[in-house]
C-alpha cells in the first residue's frame, strides 16, 4: 500500500493528456450520503486538470432526484454522445445533459427501471461469470443489477465504436457502482479501471456489533460472517470489484487494514477525502456569521428553556454532533458519557457556564412534539408583542420630550404603554411559563422507549434539571431552512455552534469534523476515524488549529471517555478571545483539505493504473 506520507505534488499534465476519465457513482446526480459530496466537491478541481471534454460522470437516472439537478444536452458529437444515442435506438433509457453543480460536467444516467424485465437474464449472466447470486427480491440489489449492466455495456458500445482508441480511466466508487468491473475484464474492454470502497459494508455491521472489533479484525470469517448478516451478495460484489480493479483504494489507511482482512486485497493507494473549501471561505466574515447565526441558536434556546428557567446566554457554549444514527458507530455512546462526566466537572469546579449540546441525526418520528412547537410559537407572539411596544413607546416618548414645556424631565416610561399592550404581553408571558423541564427530544419517536440516547439520558439523570451544567437537545431530523424550529440550514447551524463533538468508533473518513473546520469550527473527532487518523499524521499542532483527537484505537471506552470529557472541560473554560482566535486557526488550517491540495492522491492512482 502507497503510503499518503509518501507522495508528493506531480506534474500532472502527462497523465490526463490524451486520456479520457470517466467517475461512476451511484450519488451522481443522487443525493444519498457522503459520496455526493465527494463527487459533486471534486469536479471543479478535475475539470481543470482533465479540461471539460475529457470528463464524464456515469450514475443513475432517479428521476425526482434529477429533476433539480440535471440539464440534457441536445448536442450528441463525440464518443461519449454517440455511444447514448446507440444505447437509446437499442432500447435503453439513457439521458445526456450537465450536472447542475460547480464545474458543470457531463453526465450519463442510466434508468434502472427501464430494463426491469431482462433482470432474470442479467443475474443468470452475473452467476455464471462471476458467481455472485443475487436474490430476487431485494430492491436496491434490483437497481444496482440494472444500472451496471447498462454502465458495462455501455462501454462496451463506447469501444465498439472507437471510443477505445485513445486511454481511458474508469474511477469506480462504492459497492453499488462496481459491478461493471468484473464484467468489463470479463469481456477484455480496453479500459483501466480504478475501484474505491469508502467503507466495506460487512466491516460496518461487524463494528455495529463487536465493541473488540478492531482486535478481531484478522480473525473474522469473511464468508461467515457475511451470511449471518445477510450480506453476502454486496459483500460478493465488493470483492470482484476489488479484486478486478487495475487499481483498489480507500479512504483512509484505518479502512485499508479492514479492506486487507474483509475484502483480501491490500488498497495500493489512500485517497482522502476533501471538500471544495471555495464554498465555504468567509475570511473577515467568519465571526460576523458565527455571531449571526448562534443568536438563532439563542432564539430557539430562549424558547425551548426559558419558559422553564433562565441562565445567562452569553455565557452559554453550543456544543453538537450529527451523522447516520449509528449510536456505537457514531460515538454517540462515548459522547453521551462525557457529556454526564462533564456536567460533573463544572458543578464541581463551580464553572459559571452553560453547555447546550444538540444531537442531530435522523429517527423514525411521528411528529413534532407540539409543546416544544407550541413554546416556539410563543416566544415569538412575545417578541411581537415587545415589538410592537417598542414601537408605541418610541413613538410616545418622542412627542412627550418634543412637546414637554418647561425644564427637561425624562418621563416614566411605564406611564407611556397602554394597559391592552401591558395584558397582551402579560397574558403571553404567563401561557408561555412552564414549571416541567425542558424536553430532551423536539419531536415524538416511534420507539422513544428503545432509543438508545434517549435511554441513556434518563438512566445518568442527564435530563434538563435547571442545576445542569449541560443541557441536551436531540433533535431526530436533519436541520434545514424550513426547519419551524431553528429556521436554518444544516451549515448555518454549525456556523453557529461553538464545538462539534465526532469521536467515531467506525468512520472511514469522517466528513462533519472537516465541514466543520472549513466554517470555522472547532471539532473533536478520533484516531478510529479516517479523518481523525489523517490529522494524527499530517499536523503535529492539531489542537492549535481546532481539531481534538480522542485516543481510541489502544483505549478501552471509559478511559476514552474520560479523554473526551477533558477536552471538553478545557474547551468550556476558554474565554471569547480564545475561541475566536480558534475559529480563526480552524479556517486558516482548512485550504489543506481543498482538492486543489489532495487531488494529487487520485493523480498517483490514475497512473498507477495508467502504467498498467
Amino acid at each position: 500500500m502507497q503510503s499518503s506520507n509518501s507522495l508528493v505534488h506531480r506534474d500532472t499534465d502527462h497523465i490526463y493528456k490524451d486520456v479520457n476519465l470517466f467517475e461512476v457513482a451511484w450519488e451522481v446526480c443522487n443525493q444519498v450520503g457522503g459520496i455526493y459530496t465527494v463527487i459533486r466537491s471534486k469536479v471543479p478541481s478535475v475539470i481543470q486538470k482533465t479540461g471539460k471534454d475529457n470528463y464524464f460522470l456515469l450514475g443513475p437516472y432517479i428521476e425526482n432526484q434529477a429533476a433539480a439537478a440535471f440539464d440534457p444536452y441536445s448536442d450528441y458529437s463525440g464518443p461519449v454522445g454517440q455511444t447514448v444515442l446507440r444505447m437509446r435506438e437499442l432500447g435503453y433509457d439513457v439521458h445526456y445533459g450537465q450536472w447542475i453543480v460547480s464545474g458543470r460536467p457531463t453526465v450519463v444516467l442510466f434508468n434502472p427501471y427501464s430494463i426491469y424485465n431482462k433482470l432474470g437474464e442479467i443475474k443468470y449472466f452475473i452467476w455464471e461469470h462471476h458467481q455472485i447470486a443475487l436474490p430476487d427480491n431485494d430492491g436496491l440489489l434490483n437497481q444496482v443489477a440494472s444500472f451496471g449492466f447498462q454502465v458495462k455495456e455501455f462501454f462496451r458500445i463506447y469501444c465498439e465504436m472507437g471510443g477505445c482508441d485513445r486511454e481511458n480511466l474508469v474511477h469506480f466508487h462504492e459497492w453499488m457502482a462496481g459491478l461493471p468491473i468484473p464484467g468489463i475484464r470479463h469481456d477484455g474492454l480496453n479500459l483501466k479501471t480504478v475501484f474505491t470502497t469508502h467503507a466495506t459494508l460487512l466491516g460496518r455491521y461487524l463494528a455495529m456489533n463487536d465493541n473488540k472489533f478492531y482486535d478481531h479484525l484478522p480473525f473474522y470469517n469473511w464468508e461467515k460472517e457475511a451470511n449471518f448478516f445477510n450480506v453476502r451478495p454486496i459483500v460478493d460484489i465488493e470483492r470482484a470489484a476489488a479484486h478486478g480493479c487495475h487499481v483498489f483504494t480507500t479512504v483512509s489507511h484505518v479502512t485499508a487494514r479492514e479492506c486487507q482482512y474483509l475484502l483480501g486485497r491490500e488498497p495500493e493507494v489512500i485517497l482522502p477525502n476533501g471538500l471544495n473549501i471555495e464554498r465555504f471561505e468567509a475570511l473577515h466574515q467568519i465571526q460576523n456569521l458565527h455571531a449571526d447565526f448562534k443568536s438563532k441558536i439563542h432564539d430557539f434556546v430562549m424558547g425551548h428553556f426559558f419558559q422553564s428557567y433562565s441562565f445567562d446566554l452569553d455565557k452559554t457554549i453550543y456544543f453538537f454532533t450529527s451523522g447516520r444514527y449509528e449510536y456505537h458507530n457514531k460515538g454517540y455512546d462515548i459522547t453521551l458519557e462525557a457529556l454526564a462526566r462533564l456536567n460533573w466537572k463544572m458543578q464541581y469546579a463551580g464553572i459559571d457556564r452553560t453547555v447546550v449540546c444538540f444531537f442531530i441525526t435522523k429517527q423514525p418520528f411521528y411528529s413534532f412534539n407540539p409543546e416544544v412547537l407550541e413554546a416556539k410559537a410563543q416566544i415569538e407572539d412575545i417578541r411581537r408583542a415587545c415589538e410592537e411596544i417598542q414601537i408605541q413607546l418610541g413613538e410616545k416618548l418622542y412627542k412627550n420630550i418634543t412637546s414637554a414645556s418647561g425644564p427637561y424631565q425624562f418621563p416614566n416610561l411605564t406611564d407611556l404603554v397602554e394597559d391592552y399592550n401591558r395584558l397582551k404581553l402579560r397574558r403571553f408571558v404567563q401561557g408561555w411559563k412552564s414549571k416541567e423541564l425542558p424536553k430532551v427530544v423536539t419531536h415524538n419517536l416511534v420507539d422513544d422507549h428503545k432509543d438508545d440516547i434517549l435511554n441513556f439520558l434518563r438512566t445518568a439523570n442527564l435530563v434538563n434539571n435547571q442545576h445542569d451544567k449541560v443541557k441536551v437537545v436531540y433533535h431526530p431530523d436533519f436541520v434545514t431552512a424550513s426547519n419551524p424550529l431553528f429556521k436554518m440550514d444544516y451549515s448555518q447551524f454549525v456556523r453557529g455552534c461553538h464545538l462539534g463533538i465526532f469521536p467515531s468508533y467506525y468512520e472511514p473518513w469522517g466528513y462533519t469534523p472537516l465541514e466543520s473546520l472549513a466554517s470555522g469550527v472547532p471539532s473533536v473527532t478520533s484516531d478510529l476515524s479516517g479523518f481523525g487518523d489523517y490529522v494524527m499524521n499530517n499536523f503535529p499542532d492539531a489542537e492549535k488549529a481546532g481539531m481534538f483527537v480522542v485516543e481510541r484505537k489502544e483505549k478501552d471506552f471509559n478511559q476514552s471517555a474520560a479523554q473526551l470529557a477533558d477536552i471538553l472541560f478545557r474547551f468550556v473554560q476558554l474565554n471569547r478571545r480564545e475561541r475566536i482566535t480558534l475559529r480563526n486557526h480552524c479556517e486558516s488550517a482548512s485550504p489543506h483539505f481543498d482538492w486543489q491540495n489532495l487531488g494529487r492522491f487520485y493523480d498517483r492512482a490514475y497512473e498507477l493504473a495508467l502504467n498498467k
